[in-house]
C-alpha cells in the first residue's frame, strides 16, 4: 500500500513541474498557459491567480472531456495547449496532471509548491471579488493546521 507522499512522488515521474519565477515568465510571454486551479470552491474563492480556470478535482475527469455536466470546453479543447495544474502545495496539482496525461493533455505541468510558492515569490492573488489578497493574510490561510489526532500514531 502506497501512502500519499509516495502517490505524489511516483506521478512526478512523469509529470513535469514548473517554479513560481517560471510561470511568472510564461505568464509575461506571448503564449501563455492555460492556468487551472483544482483547488476546492472555498479555497478558490479566498484567493486564486489571475485568469485561472477553476475546476475542482473531484470533478477534473468530467470537465476534462466532452458530454458531461461538468464538461469545461475551453478545457477540454486545451489537450495541446501548455497547462499548468495549481493547488495549495504542488501535491494534489501532481496527481491531478498525472491524470490529465492519461486523458490524453500533452503539455500539463504542475507548479512546485502550488500558491504557497507562488505567495512566497511574492506574486499577487485575487479573491472571488477581484480584490488583491495580502500576502501576509494568504500566508496564513495556507498554513497547515494538522491536529495531533490526524498526525496518527507514533512509531
Amino acid at each position: 500500500m502506497k501512502n500519499y507522499k509516495e502517490l505524489v512522488a511516483d506521478s512526478l515521474q512523469s509529470v513535469p513541474e514548473c517554479m513560481a519565477w517560471d510561470l511568472e515568465e510564461k505568464l509575461n510571454s506571448e503564449q501563455q498557459p492555460l492556468l487551472l486551479d483544482i483547488r476546492e470552491g472555498d479555497e478558490f474563492d479566498a484567493m486564486h491567480i489571475e485568469g485561472s480556470i477553476h475546476v475542482p478535482r473531484g470533478i477534473l475527469e468530467g470537465a476534462c472531456d466532452w458530454g458531461y455536466d461538468d464538461t469545461i470546453p475551453e478545457l477540454v479543447q486545451a489537450r495541446d495547449k501548455e497547462v499548468v495544474v495549481i493547488c495549495r502545495s504542488g501535491n494534489r496539482s501532481a496527481l491531478a496532471a498525472e491524470v490529465m496525461q492519461k486523458m490524453g493533455y500533452k503539455h500539463v505541468i504542475s507548479l512546485q509548491g502550488g500558491l504557497r510558492g507562488w505567495n512566497d515569490y511574492d506574486q499577487p492573488m485575487l479573491d472571488k471579488d477581484g480584490n488583491t489578497v495580502d500576502p501576509d493574510e494568504a500566508d496564513e490561510v495556507m498554513r497547515s493546521k494538522v491536529s495531533p489526532e490526524q498526525m496518527g500514531p507514533s512509531n
